[in-house]
């Protein structure tokens, strides 16, 4: 009810209402809910200039949201952060190339770089053609669908 009340009333009565739906102990039953009230609450004080308030918040709910699976609240989490001046790439790297295997990473790092598929197969001593074939693996894995998506998943 306090987030509902939250997300519905005036600028200034907002901010009590999302502590006390953050204080409640009942919401630790319901993590997702909890989730998103951190993002709600993070949302509304990144919008008053108190990011490095927000940051915390976005934290733990992008936790909650990645052990849960939720994909569009993951992107609306990450975008958040991003506005609130945090590198999401750096964050999202780890969890996101352990599917890779480490030859599939090494190319993916190659790529996200600038290298190309002729100058990847130079470093790495396989073909243009074997190269294209590995990111087209990749690309799946990461979750993304082109070339230039790597640097924000992977960082430069």
């Amino acid at each position: 009810m306090h987030r509902a009340t939250a997300l519905l009333s005036h600028s200034d009565d907002a901010e009590a209402h999302f502590l006390a739906a953050l204080a409640d102990p009942a919401g630790a039953r319901w993590p997702f809910e909890r989730a998103l009230t951190q993002l709600d609450f993070a949302e509304w004080l990144r919008r008053r200039r108190r990011a490095a308030e927000a940051r915390p918040l976005l934290a733990a709910a992008l936790e909650v949201f990645e052990r849960l699976d939720a994909r569009p609240w993951i992107e609306r989490t990450t975008a958040e952060l991003r506005a609130a001046g945090v590198s999401v790439a750096a964050l999202a790297a780890p969890q996101t190339a352990a599917g890779l295997t480490p030859q599939e990473l090494q190319i993916a790092q190659l790529a996200a770089e600038g290298l190309t598929n002729r100058d990847i197969g130079a470093r790495l001593y396989l073909s243009p053609r074997t190269i294209g074939f590995h990111l087209h693996k990749i690309f799946p894995k990461l979750g993304i669908t082109g070339r230039a998506q790597l640097r924000d998943v992977l960082g430069p």
